[in-house]
């Protein structure tokens, strides 16, 4: 029989499990799915950025809420350090709240929208306000659905390109996980392509799936009430959506939250006490490492947490960049917040019944964009 992180299809469909853990365990397949998708339209897409790339003074804008919104998180930070592009990472909630707050008339914005549905109204929303506010606006939709709004309006516009995500990647859980990795590793394979970086993260994520699953679950079950996860640069896009997957799949029974090695000690170690867990995202970089180091270090004396971990990843076949190793980690935290949520008797597939959270957000209104 099918098992998933573990759990046998029966046992997972009965506990309206079963669409988390599959989408969790896939993410392996789907990035080279993901990578060959992208190499089959290279030209294409290249043909589309080229002119817009050579545009003087342009900025790129990552953009999307929630956990698509922490895809630019994690990719700005490793665009910059990797390109001569101009970019940085702006969610549709602060842009339609917002908008001359991030975006020029004057200043050329290619839009980088990211979008497991494509139907969220902000964002549609951030898109027609950047078309209001800028210029000379161009849109690129990363989105794992051909018929959401943003798709549709890409293929009916000039200034705007569509790139769909594998169709499995269109997650039927109520949580983001092979949507989030895989719109993420389209923008590695468009921009800053590595085949030998993909193929050991994929290796190595998918040992994890197979030897690691019940030592996160004995580490899931013990007696955590207040969760952090560290990372710096890229990284700390990650620890975002790390703390948001287990809020989200505990529907708020554990409080996690996020910060940077160095921003710990500035007021939220004090979240700290004897039921808080610490997960340190540890960098590749040697330089951020330091720091890395000293706080885990710092931690362990104090004696003070629940548990204090470090993730790190085998990097003697290929050295990898924080935005690659972070895939695994990423993953790593899936499985947590998955068998944290079990434990506490929740359903992973819509860990909020009632209805207050949902899929795709409703109940925001969108306001005509006015100078008073």
């Amino acid at each position: 029989m099918t098992q998933f992180l573990s759990l046998n299809e029966t046992e997972l469909k009965q506990q309206n499990a079963y669409w988390t853990a599959r989408e969790i365990s896939q993410q392996p397949e789907s990035w080279c799915n993901t990578a060959a998708i992208i190499e089959t339209h290279r030209a294409e897409i290249n043909a589309f950025l080229a002119p817009i790339l050579a545009l003087k003074e342009l900025q790129i804008v990552l953009t999307g809420a929630g956990t698509s919104a922490y895809v630019g998180e994690v990719l700005a930070p490793h665009l910059t350090a990797k390109t001569d592009l101009n970019v940085r990472a702006v969610s549709t909630t602060d842009i339609v709240s917002n908008p001359h707050g991030f975006l020029q008339k004057s200043t050329p914005t290619l839009l980088i929208s990211y979008a497991r549905s494509g139907n969220s109204p902000e964002s549609v929303a951030a898109v027609d306000i950047a078309e209001q506010v800028v210029e000379k606006c161009y849109h690129l939709v990363i989105t794992c659905n051909d018929n959401g709004e943003l798709a549709k309006r890409a293929a009916a516009k000039k200034n705007s390109f569509s790139v769909l995500m594998p169709k499995e990647t269109l997650d039927e859980s109520f949580a983001m996980t092979s949507s989030f990795t895989s719109m993420l590793l389209s923008t590695l394979c468009i921009f800053t392509p590595d085949v030998n970086q993909l193929a050991q993260v994929a290796t190595q994520t998918e040992q994890l799936l197979e030897t690691q699953l019940e030592e996160i679950k004995g580490f899931a079950q013990t007696d955590i009430e207040r969760l952090v996860f560290l990372g710096a640069g890229s990284l700390l896009g990650y620890a975002k959506e790390a703390a948001l997957k287990c809020l989200e799949l505990t529907n708020g029974d554990l409080i996690s939250y996020f910060e940077t090695p160095l921003g710990f000690r500035h007021g939220p170690k004090t979240i700290i006490n004897d039921k808080t867990a610490v997960l340190l995202m540890a960098s590749s970089d040697f330089y951020s490492s330091l720091y890395d180091t000293d706080l885990f270090n710092e931690l362990l004396n104090d004696q003070q947490c629940l548990a204090v971990k470090k993730l790190a990843l085998n990097t003697e076949l290929v050295e990898l960049d924080d935005v690659w190793q972070g895939l695994y980690y990423i993953v790593y935290c899936q499985i947590f917040a998955f068998y944290k949520s079990m434990s506490l008797g929740l359903t992973p597939d819509n860990p909020c019944p009632t209805g207050e959270v949902n899929r795709v957000v409703k109940g925001v209104t969108i306001y005509p964009l006015t100078s008073r």
